[in-house]
């Protein structure tokens, strides 16, 4: 299952690097690679809530709001306005010069 959420989720990871979670496939990815040591009640939340929505038990929209919840604790929630004009100028080509 690769559903989509209605607006993305920003987060910094712990190298700093911002990434996308479009889906219940990317948050589910995510709080399977969380610290062990800074797993919560928040944090076991999200994670039984994504997992009741991949199994068809509750909506989509409750995962979204489950997994924005736990990055808004983890402090790890980015401003969707403020990355989202960077996504949209980016260029394709990966930042490589041609000669």
């Amino acid at each position: 299952m690769n559903s989509y959420f209605d607006s993305p989720i920003f987060v910094t990871d712990g190298s700093r690097i911002v990434r996308e979670i479009a889906t219940l496939a990317d948050a589910i990815e995510f709080l399977d690679s969380w610290p062990d040591a800074q797993r919560d009640i928040i944090y076991e939340t999200a994670w039984r809530t994504c997992c009741e929505v991949f199994d068809g038990h509750k909506p989509l929209s409750v995962a979204h709001a489950a997994f924005d919840g736990f990055a808004r604790k983890a402090k790890i929630l980015e401003d969707s306005a403020s990355v989202m004009p960077w996504i949209m100028n980016a260029k394709s080509g990966g930042g490589l010069m041609t000669a």
